[in-house]
């Protein structure tokens, strides 16, 4: 029985992109970008601080990392505190020593239990960036209009209060977003987002409030999926950051300047045995001639 037309009828079916959010140009088509002196590969460092509540609702799913055994999950509770208490500062250290600028992505409740650490993050010259409430307040399809602008809210206030600072940059939690998301993040003033991983560069969005930067944040290059969703040794995982450095470098020959995301979790990365794995990644970066260690909100200056 053959298939009825209408199921062959799509009304947005056309050369690009599917949505009206922005308009589709071919990555290599795109006009090169330029980064400050003459650096060709942006290195942006993405530092997630999550707190993830004891007993978590999961609705309408559990964020990657969250409690795994029944109430109370002591064992990975206390795995996710480690690296909010210890590993993070490993980082701090580390980032010094080799002059890495860092953006981190705080879930507002991390800055309201320590905020110790955050003052510590901003006197290191690190930028702040809304990451939800926590990682059990997620965006999704079917949250109330309402209720989500008051979760961004909530967030962007608790943090601003903290860090007496405007927090101009967000990423949501688990990268979840509704289809109102990006309106209602420019409505509260967010200029950028690093949500959606469809580039390998940053571009604009039309919002209902204007433009918002999507600063393409790699879910792959990431230590928590590379190493804890994969099992790849850390080995590996030095290995991979290379060879994406390797091809976007080659790629800066004809297209101009590329941009390298990492993603790290203290609570992985900062464990005694993989710091120094870390700190060989990050030495070897920094020691590239072609890298600018910069935070987001510098990246997306060209954007804006």
């Amino acid at each position: 029985m053959p298939l009825d037309p209408e199921f062959l009828a799509y009304p947005m079916r056309r050369h690009g992109m599917d949505h009206e959010r922005y308009k589709w140009v071919n990555f290599f088509e795109r006009n090169p970008i330029q980064w400050p002196s003459q650096k060709k590969m942006a290195l942006l460092t993405v530092i997630p601080l999550e707190f993830f509540p004891l007993n978590p609702s999961g609705k309408p799913f559990k964020a990657p990392g969250s409690m795994v055994t029944p109430y109370p999950d002591f064992r990975h509770y206390t795995t996710r505190d480690y690296g909010n208490r210890v590993g993070v500062y490993r980082f701090l250290k580390l980032f010094t020593q080799l002059g890495v600028k860092a953006s981190f992505a705080v879930n507002s409740e991390v800055a309201e239990r320590y905020p110790i650490l955050i003052k510590d993050i901003i006197a290191d010259g690190h930028e702040i960036i809304a990451h939800g409430i926590n990682m059990d307040t997620l965006h999704y399809g079917g949250l109330e209009e309402a209720t989500e602008a008051l979760q961004i809210s909530t967030c962007i206030q608790s943090l601003e209060n903290s860090t007496q600072q405007k927090i101009k940059g967000w990423l949501s939690p688990a990268y979840a977003q509704s289809f109102n998301t990006p309106d209602l993040l420019t409505a509260a003033g967010i200029e950028y987002c690093g949500d959606w991983a469809n580039d390998d560069l940053p571009y604009t969005m039309e919002t209902k409030n204007g433009l918002l930067v999507n600063i393409p944040v790699s879910q792959e290059i990431s230590d928590r999926q590379i190493i804890t969703n994969y099992h790849h040794t850390e080995d590996s995982f030095i290995q991979q950051i290379k060879d994406q450095y390797a091809l976007l470098q080659g790629e800066t020959n004809n297209y101009g300047s590329r941009l390298i995301s990492l993603t790290l979790h203290p609570y992985i990365m900062g464990l005694p045995y993989r710091i120094g794995y870390l700190k060989e990644i990050l030495s070897w970066l920094m020691q590239q001639p072609d890298t600018w260690s910069a935070m987001a909100a510098e990246i997306v200056k060209p954007y804006q």
